[in-house]
């Protein structure tokens, strides 16, 4: 077997794509898609992926696979998520932008906090801790800078 064809079929097992080898890009799932395209990369020796939005148009179990693939490659990432709570998951380290200039970066604990991202979102946001990675819910803001979520029973002051 050609040294190409093996990487190639390494990188498909690696991706869980082997099975696709004989159908059509066309004929692949939003899901299937990313993982080919993630095996692509695998397969020319990629040392770094660049990601823009992964996980669109994606339901939420093909979301946690890709990512959790991606999450678990010998290779740098770096990844354009407008889902907060899977960047939070799923990635070592963040950047937040806004207006194209830097608001925050480093570690999802240190950079997912309500005083940094009510600023840039001009959303009320708490923060749930949940087997020690930051999950945040958004509510509408009201009045003055008050936010009131009802099912959590509470008031957040922005």
């Amino acid at each position: 077997m050609a040294p190409d064809e093996q990487a190639a079929r390494e990188a498909m097992a690696r991706a869980g794509v082997a099975h696709l080898a004989h159908r059509h890009v066309d004929d692949l799932s939003g899901g299937e898609r990313q993982r080919v395209l993630i095996a692509r990369a695998l397969a020319q020796g990629s040392s770094h992926l660049l990601l823009d939005e992964p996980t669109n148009h994606l339901d939420v179990r093909y979301q946690h696979e890709i990512l959790a693939l991606v999450h678990g490659l010998p290779l740098t990432t770096v990844a354009v998520l407008h889902d907060l709570n899977l960047a939070a998951r799923y990635c070592d380290e963040l950047v937040l932008l806004s207006a194209g200039h830097v608001v925050a970066a480093g570690v999802p604990d240190e950079v997912l906090v309500p005083e940094v991202l009510e600023p840039v979102y001009e959303i009320a946001v708490r923060r749930f801790d949940v087997d020690g990675v930051p999950q945040l819910v958004f509510g509408m803001t009201e009045g003055a800078g008050v936010a009131t979520d009802q099912r959590l029973g509470g008031t957040t002051t922005t």
